[in-house]
């Protein structure tokens, strides 16, 4: 699986892109066809507050799974927006099982 990282408008430390790559790297023992994923790391400030998002698009024959989540860490969106895909890719697995 090819991971792609973009950090819009900053620079990710090398600690937050290992992080991300070990998590990533887990989405294969739910579906083992993944050709690629892309994460996109932005910050948002919403009265005062910043938050930051992560979008995850992980690319799979014939369909591309999409999330967004935001929190107040890097590492806690990652973990929500993997917790979701995770379940895409079940589901995915599960209807070209079916089919």
């Amino acid at each position: 699986m090819n991971v792609v990282i973009h950090p819009v408008h900053f620079d990710a430390s090398a600690q937050l892109v290992d992080f991300i790559n070990k998590k990533l790297t887990k989405l294969e023992t739910f579906f083992d066809r993944i050709v690629e994923a892309e994460v996109f790391l932005k910050l948002e400030s919403k009265q005062s507050v910043k938050q930051k998002v992560v979008e995850i698009k992980v690319h799979v024959p014939g369909k591309t799974l999409f999330v967004t989540k935001t929190s107040k860490t890097f590492e806690e969106s990652t973990d929500l927006a993997l917790h979701t895909i995770a379940g895409q890719l079940k589901k995915q697995k599960e209807k070209i099982k079916a089919a």
